[in-house]
């Protein structure tokens, strides 16, 4: 048994057909059929049902994937332990990040690529739910989010910055002015909100509870950025994390009076895990960066 054909065969697990899977690893679909074949005479079963036009694992293939899996990854450990000795003139590092948390990450993969690059930097944005997977899956070494609402067991969540909801309007809204905004301010503007599923929302309507029945939500949006050009280019209001307009310009962060209301910045990362020394150095260089020093809180080695 190669590590080839137990890569071969977990791409096209995943992607549940040889030509995907063979296009995903730049090979010949003959080739990533071949060796499957090869794996499956040597544990002398079958592991995909194969039709015309697509293929489905066996009891057998489900069985063996995640011990597969497990394989690729102490693998990969391996490897990224072996370059690691090379004072990181190599390598890649994954982060996963929060679309409402990229203002802050800017500094330091300027930063970081600056000082290391050799170390290719591949950054994916999504959304907090989908970190999680991709962390738990190992896809990426660590994620930057706000602190979850819901606690997962198999990962650590080390707090980076304290931060806190907050209500965003235009420099000149009738609002700008305030100290504080509360419910009844917000029920004289109509809302643009971050959509349902985004941590910032998911922690405003978790402060809301049964209150918000008098707001006007006129628009959800899933990217950050065009809600914040329809904020500077309006009278509407939203509600992010104030960390979200981190050296915006045209848009005033105004603290939400509303209990519950903390959006702490965390570095996510999975519990006993390998920790990539190009890891480690990006979250030391996001720790010193100047858009955390004037957030920081806490931080836990």
């Amino acid at each position: 048994m190669e590590l080839r054909q137990i890569k071969y065969f977990v791409k096209a697990a995943e992607l549940l057909g040889f030509s995907e899977a063979a296009r995903a690893l730049n090979i010949a679909q003959s080739t990533l059929s071949q060796q499957v074949r090869q794996l499956e005479d040597e544990l002398d079963i079958q592991l995909f049902e194969r039709q015309p036009h697509s293929i489905s694992l066996t009891e057998a293939g489900r069985e063996l994937l995640p011990f597969a899996r497990r394989t690729l990854y102490e693998a990969d450990s391996c490897i990224a332990r072996i370059k690691d000795l090379g004072k990181m003139a190599t390598g890649t590092l994954n982060i996963g990040v929060t679309y409402s948390f990229s203002p802050i990450l800017t500094e330091t993969l300027i930063e970081f690529s600056r000082r290391f690059p050799g170390v290719k930097l591949n950054v994916l944005y999504k959304p907090m739910a989908e970190l999680m997977l991709l962390l738990e899956s190992r896809a990426v070494d660590f994620a930057l989010a706000f602190r979850p609402t819901v606690r997962n067991c198999d990962i650590e969540s080390h707090i980076l910055f304290e931060n806190h909801l907050a209500v965003i309007v235009r420099e000149n809204h009738p609002l700008a002015s305030k100290a504080k905004v509360g419910i009844d301010d917000l029920a004289r503007f109509n809302l643009a909100l971050p959509s349902k599923g985004l941590q910032a929302r998911n922690a405003f309507d978790v402060c809301l509870g049964a209150t918000h029945s008098n707001l006007d939500v006129r628009v959800e949006l899933n990217e950050v950025n065009i809600l914040l050009e329809l904020i500077k280019h309006s009278n509407m209001v939203t509600v992010l994390a104030e960390a979200t307009v981190y050296n915006q310009t045209g848009v005033k962060p105004i603290p939400l009076d509303l209990a519950g209301n903390e959006m702490d910045g965390c570095v996510h990362m999975l519990k006993n895990c390998y920790r990539k020394r190009s890891a480690i150095e990006f979250i030391r260089l996001l720790k010193d960066s100047e858009a955390v020093r004037a957030r920081a809180h806490n931080w836990f080695v």
